[in-house]
């Protein structure tokens, strides 16, 4: 008998997968976490039932939100990256010397121990010295943080369920608060393409353009997210995501990437016209 993940995008479609066998199923306090061993995917891993990561595209997610802002940000040293368990963005923001000290504040601790244990190339960074893990809610953190990051890395889950605070403007406007004065802050921002997804992708654009003096939108293909176009937030307070970035600086660095290249980045913010469409209209009621 085959065995299947599926994953319902909308009440219209559903995205599946064949999988081998489940490599780990359980309840934490907060939501149900499954790991996936599959032919075509490698390992998934799933929260809720909706699928976080596969070991064949995760390098996409997150080349793409780590990198864009290192490469724009002139000398940072320290970063914050909320949820992020799995520990993708910081197995990439490790690859740069100048960082000093990474916080990430994932509230949940068993989506890290899971992804150490069945992820470990995903998960490779967590014994770094560098890395401080903070097992707390990210609202409630950001709160009493102010004017200490370069760069904060919003690498939440949907806007619901243990995610859903990471999409307010309390939030965004508490982001702004922890950066330093050229700081950059950097989020998923959901698909632009199915609508539920898109109303989620404009309701955050419309409280960050609320909170931030830059505010841009850019885009990857990631193949097992819904539609597979995916979108990244760019917000800050001094640095346009284009015209300041260093291009020669980044490439001298020597980092080889799969998917993130400095021609990409600059292309990345180039949008369709439907999806500038959906930004304008949020824009326009700011």
């Amino acid at each position: 008998m085959d065995l299947w993940y599926m994953e319902q995008h909308t009440p219209n479609v559903k995205f599946s997968v064949k999988v081998d066998k489940q490599l780990y199923s359980g309840m934490s306090d907060f939501q149900r976490i499954d790991v996936f061993e599959s032919a075509e995917f490698g390992r998934i891993l799933t929260l809720d039932g909706f699928l976080m990561l596969t070991e064949k595209d995760e390098f996409i997610y997150h080349e793409m939100i780590v990198h864009v802002p290192m490469c724009v940000h002139p000398d940072p040293k320290k970063v914050l990256v909320i949820g992020g368990g799995d520990g993708g963005a910081v197995r990439e923001l490790l690859r740069y010397p100048g960082i000093e000290a990474i916080d990430l504040v994932e509230i949940d601790e068993a989506v890290v121990e899971v992804s150490k244990k069945y992820l470990p190339g995903v998960a490779s960074g967590f014994s770094d010295s560098r890395v401080r893990c903070h097992y707390q809610d990210g609202l409630k953190f950001i709160r009493r943080v102010e004017d200490e990051y370069d760069i904060i890395i919003v690498d939440s889950t949907d806007p619901f369920g243990p995610g859903e605070g990471l999409f307010t403007k309390e939030f965004y406007g508490n982001c702004f608060k922890a950066l330093h004065a050229d700081g950059i802050m950097v989020n998923q921002h959901e698909s632009p393409y199915y609508k539920d997804d898109a109303y989620a992708m404009q309701r955050a654009h419309k409280r960050i353009v609320q909170s931030f003096p830059y505010s841009r939108v850019y885009q990857a293909h990631i193949p097992t997210y819904p539609s597979g176009h995916w979108l990244f937030g760019f917000a800050s307070k001094k640095y346009h995501p284009v015209r300041d970035a260093d291009w020669d600086r980044w490439k001298k660095l020597g980092i080889k990437t799969r998917y993130y290249n400095t021609n990409l980045h600059a292309g990345a913010f180039a949008l369709p016209t439907y999806v500038e469409e959906l930004l304008k209209d949020v824009e326009s009621e700011c």
